[in-house]
């Protein structure tokens, strides 16, 4: 078996700036341990397999998994396999939107201002975390319990815990621990000052399936959450642009923004940087 494989650089505003995706098409042959199996060689923080759709009013299915699990629903995944989808000659049923079937349901993507953008799907689980769960959060970051200024479960797929701190200088401030006894999923943002190209500073980190925390270069998923979470809470009330991967060396921006309806897009820049092909299965 021969697949296609590409190298996509998402949300990143220059070339090789951004967090880096595999995305395997034709991939329906696979098993899911193949695929598990291939995500672990390839050893990004996800890699995308393209299906046929199984939903009718789906343009193509996706299924993406992370070094240890498969995911219902992620970010920058998302727009790679769009962006691979697209650049592979594939069109839409629909001349204004593209429709991604995956384990969270269908996810809408529309080419807005020159980029994709993923509508941001409901989240799974809101409110706020217990003590405990907070504790558990402020331990890892290592941070005083003044120093948050609001924390809520934000969880669309991935599990997230977000953590809203003063400023981006306090976000980018954070050492985090390097290991961690179990699951956990934490969301950081904060403000920049008024003048900057991004409004926010974001980071994620999570532990992996050796428990050791990782922090993720830029996380589509996550600031779909953020945003939604910001709108709500009156935080922001406009369209704004979001920086991650700092602190890694990248330069990811996220542009955001809420239309007509109430509907929160999340867009970045896709850009294929290697094409090519699977041997060996």
């Amino acid at each position: 078996m021969t697949l296609a494989v590409h190298m996509v650089d998402v949300f990143g505003a220059g070339p090789f700036s951004g967090n880096p995706l595999a995305v395997v098409i034709g991939a329906d042959a696979l098993t899911t341990d193949e695929m598990q199996q291939l995500t672990r060689w390839f050893n990004l923080s996800e890699t995308a397999f393209l299906l046929s759709p199984t939903h009718t009013d789906a343009d193509y299915r996706v299924r993406i998994f992370t070094l240890d699990r498969e995911m219902p629903f992620a970010g920058h995944p998302t727009l790679g396999s769009c962006h691979v989808w697209l650049s592979t000659g594939r069109v839409p049923k629909k001349a204004t939107e593209i429709i991604q079937e995956c384990r969270a349901g269908l996810v809408t993507i529309r080419r807005m201002q020159g980029r994709l953008s993923f509508a941001a799907p409901p989240l799974i689980r809101s409110g706020a975390p217990t003590q405990g769960e907070l504790d558990g959060a402020r331990q890892l970051l290592g941070i005083e319990p003044c120093d948050i200024l609001d924390a809520a479960w934000i969880d669309n797929g991935p599990g997230w815990l977000g953590i809203r701190l003063a400023s981006a200088e306090k976000v980018l401030s954070l050492n985090p621990l390097r290991n961690w006894a179990g699951r956990i999923d934490v969301g950081v943002v904060g403000p920049h000052a008024k003048g900057r190209d991004a409004a926010f500073e974001v980071r994620a980190f999570f532990s992996d399936h050796l428990g050791a925390i990782v922090e993720d270069p830029v996380t589509g998923s996550l600031n779909a959450s953020i945003a939604q979470w910001l709108f709500a809470g009156g935080a922001v009330d406009g369209d704004y642009v979001a920086a991650q991967g700092t602190r890694l060396g990248r330069h990811g921006r996220l542009h955001v923004g809420r239309d007509d309806v109430g509907r929160i897009w999340v867009g970045g820049e896709t850009r294929t940087h290697v094409e090519g092909r699977l041997h060996g299965l």
